[in-house]
């Protein structure tokens, strides 16, 4: 059964790293959360790093001011390390494509520098995906009869965000492992850096044992995440404990009738997804 700890600090002697999620554990995408926040400053002042390790398409430099201006103390993490660094190698072995990008304009960073050129599907090489181009009105269906013709063409697609959806603030919206849904239907190849695969634990342990001066124990990391596809898989993976946080994109669905975080019903959800994880909290806390 699943462990229901207080908060943080009944872990944080047993861990040297953190790597914590960003969407969802200590920010909605409107707010931030003063509670979770000041649980990983407090680690990172007692214990060791904190390396964020997040699934935004965009390199990490390019998300700190999202960060601060969601109120995000600089604090509260050592590192950033996102699913956009770890991609980027995937697109620079495929330099100069050119490449049909999908997604919003903010994505472009991704593709800084990296001699690429770009297309429409009908001349492409290969696709990436950061998600849908517009987040508000479009969903993964949008897109079934778009990728069609490049599906059927054998073109590889990159996905920068293997998230299928975040929250942001009191509801959900579609990123670009739900688009990679529907290429994989469609019998495309799917390429991936992001959680739950192997290139971002790599940087992030990477940053993890520069900031600590040492190589890091893998019994001594704890993953902190509320995707149980990514964060959590993730995590055991690479035989990391989890801590998974409840309350973030699956909202209700690991309270109990008196709508308390509840182990039976963690461990029926984890159970439903085929994963396991060590400790379980309904918000990240000291």
């Amino acid at each position: 059964m699943t462990t229901l700890p207080a908060g943080l600090a009944q872990l944080a002697n047993d861990y040297d790293v953190l790597l914590s999620d960003v969407w969802g554990v200590i920010h909605n995408g409107r707010e931030s959360f003063p509670d979770a926040c000041a649980a990983l400053a407090r680690f990172r002042a007692e214990r060791g790093p904190v390396v964020l390790i997040s699934n935004a398409a965009r390199p990490a430099s390019y998300v700190v001011p999202q960060l601060d201006g969601l109120g995000v103390p600089r604090e509260a993490w050592s590192a950033f390390v996102t699913s956009g660094d770890a991609t980027r190698g995937l697109l620079a072995e495929r330099a100069p494509g050119p490449v049909w990008t999908v997604g919003p304009e903010r994505a472009g960073g991704l593709y800084a520098d990296l001699g690429l050129a770009f297309s429409d599907a009908d001349g492409a090489a290969f696709i990436c995906v950061t998600g849908p181009y517009n987040e508000d009105t479009e969903g993964p269906e949008d897109y079934r009869e778009r990728f069609a013709s490049p599906a059927k063409r054998g073109l590889p697609m990159i996905c920068a965000n293997p998230d299928r959806v975040v929250q942001h603030g009191d509801r959900l919206i579609y990123c670009g492992g739900a688009l990679a849904d529907v290429y994989k239907e469609l019998g495309g190849e799917v390429l991936m850096a992001g959680k739950p695969y192997a290139p971002i634990y790599d940087l992030s342990l990477a940053e993890a044992a520069r900031l600590l001066g040492r190589e890091v124990d893998p019994r001594r990391v704890l993953c902190i995440g509320d995707g149980l596809h990514t964060d959590v898989q993730g995590a055991e993976d690479r035989g990391f404990d989890c801590l998974f946080i409840a309350k973030g994109i699956h909202g209700e669905a690991a309270l109990g009738p008196d709508g308390k975080l509840s182990a039976p019903a963690v461990d029926a959800l984890l159970a439903a997804e085929g994963v396991k994880a060590r400790y379980a909290m309904a918000d990240l806390v000291w």
